[in-house]
Order: C-alpha cells, then sequence, then structure tokens
C-alpha cells in the first residue's frame, strides 16, 4: 500500500471510498465551544518524550513529519541514549532532562508539553510532576496501573490547571475510525458482536512487560486495552458486566509474573456482545463486527498498520498514515487553539479502561460474572 503524506490525509480522509460503501467524513476532533486565543497561537508546540524506549522510538520519528507540534526535549536516566538522541534530533542541552533534574523543567518556557512514555508503573509519579511543573501532558497507555491511580492524576491535572490526554493513537487512525462510524452510525444495523484480537509472541524474561510491578499485568495491560477500546467505540456504549478466562500458561519461567494469555467478554446495554483476546504467546491482530444486516472487519486492524478492512458490501480504502504525527498534531491543534481536549483521549477514558481492565482480571481470578454498573 502507498504510504501517503500526512497532508494528503487530511485532504481526502474525508471521501475515501470502499467498494460500495461511501466512508462519511471523519469525525472533527477538538471541537469546542470554548474561543478564548492561546498563548500558543502562531506557534508549534514543543513536546518533551519522558523515556527513549522503543516507542519513544515511534514518536520521535513521527515528531519530524508533524505539522503543528516538535520533538523539543527528552528526560531519560541513560545518559548514553541523551548524547544519541541530542546529536539525532538537535535537542539542545537545556531542555535534556534526567530523572532526578526532571522537576526543573518548570521553568523552561521552551516545553510546552511532556509525553510520558515510560513502564506502567511510572506513569502517575511523573504525570503529577508533570502537572506540577505547570505543563500540559500526555500518557501513554495505559494510563496507570490501577483505576485510583488514574483518579490520582486527573485530580493532579485539574488542580494544576493543565490538560491530559492518553495515547489513544487509534482515534486518529482512518481504519479504526471508520469502524466506529459503521457501529455507532449503525450503518449495517444494530451491532450484535464484536470480536477483538490482539497479541504478538514474545521470549525476552528481561523485558519490563513481564514483571508486574512494573506492567501491573500482561498482555490485557499492554495489548488488550485496545481490543476494550474497540469494543466501546464500535458499539459507543460502556459495558454492563464481563467474564474472563485466563489461557494456559506455556512457559511457567517467562509468565511467572503476569498471564500469557487472556479472553474475555462484554455485555452491552443494547445487547452487542465483545468477545476479546490478548496474548504473549501467538501473532494476532483482528477486529470484527457483526450488525444485523452486514459485517466489518480489519486485519490487521490495531498495530502500527498497514491496515486492511472490508465490508458486507465490499473494501475499505483509506490512506496509510503515519499514527503518531496524526495523534499528535491532532493533540496539539487543539492546545494551540486554547480549547478543551475532546472526552475520548482524556484522563477519565484512561479510568474507564482501567476499571474494565480491572474487572477483566477479576472475573478471570474467580470465574465469576462481574456487573459493572
Amino acid at each position: 500500500m502507498k504510504k501517503f503524506s500526512r497532508r494528503h490525509f487530511l485532504q481526502s480522509a474525508g471521501t475515501a471510498v470502499g467498494t460500495g460503501v461511501i466512508a462519511a467524513a471523519l469525525p472533527a476532533f477538538g471541537t469546542s465551544t470554548e474561543n478564548k486565543k492561546s498563548k500558543y497561537e502562531g506557534k508549534k508546540l514543543n513536546i518533551a518524550l519522558v523515556g527513549l524506549g522503543r516507542y519513544a522510538g515511534f514518536l520521535a520519528e513521527g515528531l519530524q513529519e508533524a505539522q503543528y507540534c516538535r520533538l523539543a526535549g527528552i528526560v531519560t536516566g541513560t545518559a548514553s541514549k541523551a548524547v544519541d538522541w541530542k546529536k539525532r534530533y538537535n535537542i539542545p542541552d537545556a531542555n535534556i532532562y534526567n530523572y532526578q533534574n526532571f522537576d526543573g523543567i518548570k521553568n523552561n518556557k521552551d516545553i510546552d508539553v511532556v509525553y510520558i512514555v515510560l513502564p506502567n508503573s511510572m506513569h502517575k509519579e511523573y504525570a503529577i510532576r508533570t502537572a506540577q511543573a505547570g505543563k500540559h501532558l500526555i500518557v501513554e497507555k495505559p494510563m496507570a496501573i490501577t483505576a485510583s491511580d488514574c483518579q490520582e492524576m486527573i485530580d493532579a491535572c485539574k488542580k494544576a490547571g493543565v490538560q491530559m490526554a492518553n495515547g489513544y493513537r487509534l482515534h486518529y487512525e482512518p481504519y479504526n475510525m471508520e469502524m466506529k462510524r459503521l457501529g455507532q452510525e449503525k450503518v449495517f444495523g444494530q451491532v450484535r458482536l464484536v470480536e477483538a484480537s490482539l497479541g504478538y509472541k514474545t521470549s525476552d524474561p528481561n523485558e519490563w512487560r513481564l514483571k508486574k510491578s512494573m506492567a501491573g499485568g500482561g498482555p490485557l495491560m499492554n495489548v488488550g486495552i485496545y481490543c476494550v477500546q474497540a469494543s466501546r467505540y464500535i458499539t459507543g456504549e460502556e459495558p454492563v458486566s464481563v467474564t474472563a478466562q485466563f489461557g494456559p500458561n506455556t512457559d511457567s519461567a517467562l509468565f511467572k509474573e503476569v498471564e500469557a494469555s487472556i479472553t474475555w467478554q462484554l455485555a452491552f446495554p443494547s445487547g452487542a456482545y465483545a468477545n476479546c483476546s490478548s496474548s504473549y504467546n501467538c501473532g494476532i491482530d483482528r477486529l470484527y463486527a457483526s450488525a444485523d444486516n452486514g459485517s466489518f472487519e480489519l486485519s490487521p486492524a490495531i498495530s502500527y498498520g498497514p491496515f486492511r478492512g472490508k465490508t458486507s458490501k465490499g473494501e475499505l480504502n483509506f490512506p496509510v498514515t503515519n499514527q503518531q504525527a496524526v495523534q499528535c498534531d491532532e493533540i496539539a491543534k487543539v492546545l494551540l487553539a486554547g480549547k478543551q481536549l475532546p472526552s475520548h483521549i482524556t484522563g477519565e477514558e484512561g479510568l474507564k479502561d482501567l476499571r474494565i481492565m480491572q474487572a477483566i482480571y477479576e472475573a478471570a481470578q474467580t470465574g465469576k460474572k462481574l456487573s459493572l454498573r
């Protein structure tokens, strides 16, 4: 598939055509009745990345393509990474921090937003410290490892008067947003079933994602959250109950702290039902929805793409986008305009996901059907 530029995406996303299905214009994210003048008006938003792991690399590359924001600073505990990133992305010494002097970012007028890309267990600490520094922030998913941590982060941001976004990149990805539109607008009638699965094979015993104290859990916390999100944005509803089952532990040494795989079922008020799974044992990337008068699906669906999709009436055909660039740009545009971030990426959204995931774990551990009302 041809890779389109972000500009081409913005020009053509609203008119992308699937065979037999004309895709409606993608949602206008960040709309708000608040129109106060922004202090950022007329400039790019400067973003500092906290944590320079694998995904930070994707973000850094995306920010090179972005139009409304740029990579302006880094925070790392590894001196060699600081040297490498400084050279690679032309980052000034004044915008390079470590975890000890991070709070000094409060006085740096060249940093507008802090993007937290740390292990899950560190999200709360650095979100609160960022808020106390008076900076807007983006937190990678999952927002934290418990719902109570999420609430503390939300409260800290409200107290400091800053905005917090979750790194829900698929809310700006055209194939997934078409799945959302088809489901919520009932293009094929009432959705009855959603199936979402995401997994990959892991074998590194030193990976922090296999340590419960750092990750909060296994594949559910890492990739399963996308399946929870997909079932919610396709139905447009909040689940009312959950059942769940752990998969077999295929390697007791590797999976001694977190699950190797997990499957769960969510029931929704309309009668729709979601059957989802996440795994560290196999590669899978699929999203499927069946409605009264047809179906729609993606595979690959939830990863970094390129995605492929179809409906009962034909193929879906959307531009391939740089997910990180589009996500950061859309968030930046809202902040640059002095508006409020849209609800589907805020801390409250992250809190909803954590509550559901905690219930999934409890249902798997107890073997009981749990009410989510």
